[in-house]
């Protein structure tokens, strides 16, 4: 039987655990201490990832609202929707290392990892076309497609092939783009600002990063399952 590390090519090259995401921050002290915290709480791997959910859509409505409101609240909008979608990152975290701490993993777990993923990103870049000076269609545009790279790796996975979460533009990506842009907007000078390239700007990177990131992992899931092929 075929290793993966035999089958798949160096181009291929996938960092992969076939059932969880490879996060970093998981081996971390103060991950592990959050960890340990949320354990003692008796806190629910489902509800952590309903909670990042719940982020996900906040920041969503928020970063809508920041095209009706003052310049100052416009702000404060862009900042805590930053900030929630670093909450909604965190969730997706914690979900798993509490499952396995707790040793309470299961199938169903699965569903509450991934349907709210989907649901969080439909509402962040939704909620991006309709800020200030967004194109809505580019916001729907950009859910679709990171609903797209999510259903790739999805059936990659059902057909046999290893899970793919490499991007350039996976969930982690994402996410920091947009972080990154709604702290800018919040904090830099209004003579620095364009909100209108920014934002649409930043739809587009995400678009067409999506792109790339479906058709790579498209080829490798191909390329897999060509080779494995009895």
């Amino acid at each position: 039987m075929w290793s993966w590390a035999k089958t798949l090519d160096k181009d291929a090259d996938i960092e992969l655990n076939p059932e969880r995401r490879p996060i970093q921050s998981r081996n971390t002290r103060w991950a592990e201490q959050i960890t340990a915290w949320l354990v003692a709480c008796r806190v629910t791997p489902n509800s952590i990832s309903i909670a990042g959910m719940v982020a996900a859509i906040v920041a969503g409505v928020l970063f809508w609202q920041t095209n009706s409101v003052s310049p100052w609240l416009q702000r404060g909008f862009w900042l805590v929707g930053a900030a929630l979608c670093q909450v909604r990152l965190l969730a997706n975290l914690f979900d798993g290392m509490v499952a396995v701490k707790r040793q309470i993993a299961s199938k169903k777990g699965e569903l509450y990892n991934e349907v709210p993923d989907r649901i969080s990103d439909a509402a962040i870049f939704i909620g991006l076309g309709y800020a200030s000076q967004g194109i809505p269609a580019l916001g729907y545009i950009a859910a679709v497609l990171a609903l797209f790279v999510a259903y790739v790796r999805a059936v990659g996975k059902v057909a046999g092939a290893p899970q793919d979460y490499r991007g350039p533009m996976a969930k982690p990506q994402r996410m920091a783009l947009v972080t990154v842009v709604a702290i800018y907007l919040g904090l830099s000078p209004a003579h620095w600002q364009s909100p209108f390239w920014i934002v649409n700007g930043l739809l587009l990177v995400v678009i067409v990063g999506c792109s790339l990131t479906a058709i790579r992992r498209l080829r490798t899931a191909a390329r897999f399952l060509e080779q494995t092929k009895s």
